[in-house]
């Protein structure tokens, strides 16, 4: 087992584009993350230093290492369990507008089948403000906490809009927060990664496939498998964002959202505001 342990870590949040920022760092010829999301500080920590350490024993010889979990910064254990293992770790935070993010994390589980009918029952006050819907979108609260432990320089924030409007200047800058030469690849900056407009197969049939998943997955690049699926698969039709819940959202997270403002001395005004409805995921959206 390697003692090797990670530099720099992408804590979040859920739903603000930080598969996509992964998908760019393992291009990187000089960096190395574990595919998927290890969740160690947050729900896997129960499974210890040595399983963690274990994840990062595939990675060659001089990459720097680091790791993806999008749920670290709404949780509330993670900052202090991170800075006892890894006090000079660089951290990169992405977020986007708290309303849209709540939207799209409801979509993301509606289209799993984990949530059904209006979201009205689960992007309301009070309650349903201690959900994963509401309470990851309170940055200000989250970001306060990872502050108590971790010096605000080893900090790096993301705006979701950047992402959108500059993908290439925001490679640039995560490479040098971490501290490594900028490397862009010019397929994936201007990628992105999403499925949610992705047609799927009816929600009963899904169930009813699930325990034999593991003998179905390797069939899917089978050109009949394909084709079969395709004529049973159906795009995914998600509840709108009324007006009503968007300005409710917005009375939720204002004075979080004038904290956060705060702590990064930025203006945060666009997000105050009550733009138009956030439209269900498109093909173009960042995935989280």
């Amino acid at each position: 087992m390697t003692d090797r342990k990670p530099r720099f870590i992408v804590i979040g949040a859920v739903k603000g584009a930080t598969t996509w920022i992964a998908h760019q760092l393992r291009s990187h010829p000089q960096l190395w993350l574990p595919r998927g999301e290890p969740h160690f500080f947050s729900s896997e920590y129960e499974r210890g230093a040595q399983w963690y350490a274990s994840l990062f024993d595939p990675a060659p010889e001089g990459r720097m290492l680091g790791e993806k979990s999008a749920d670290y910064l709404a949780h509330p254990h993670a900052a202090a369990r991170m800075a006892a293992m890894l006090p000079d770790a660089r951290l990169i935070v992405q977020l986007r507008d708290p309303v849209q993010r709540a939207y799209s994390d409801y979509c993301m589980l509606y289209r799993r089948g984990t949530v059904s009918g209006d979201p009205h029952k689960y992007l309301q006050g009070g309650e349903a403000g201690q959900s994963r819907f509401l309470s990851g979108g309170l940055y200000g609260a989250h970001l306060s906490r990872f502050l108590r432990y971790f010096a605000r320089e080893q900090i790096q924030v993301i705006l979701y809009e950047s992402l959108r409007h500059s993908p290439e200047q925001v490679i640039a800058e995560v490479c040098t927060h971490i501290g490594v030469p900028v490397h862009i690849a010019p397929d994936k900056a201007a990628s992105r990664r999403n499925d949610s407009k992705a047609p799927l197969l009816p929600l009963p049939l899904r169930r009813a496939l699930q325990p034999v998943r593991p003998m179905l997955d390797p069939l899917r690049s089978n050109p009949l498998m394909a084709k079969l699926r395709d004529m049973m698969a159906a795009p995914v039709r998600y509840p709108p964002l009324t007006e009503e819940l968007q300005q409710a959202l917005r009375r939720f997270y204002r004075d979080d959202i004038v904290l956060l403002q705060d702590l990064l001395e930025k203006d945060l005004s666009h997000w105050l505001a009550s733009p138009a409805a956030p439209a269900a995921p498109s093909p173009a959206a960042v995935q989280a």
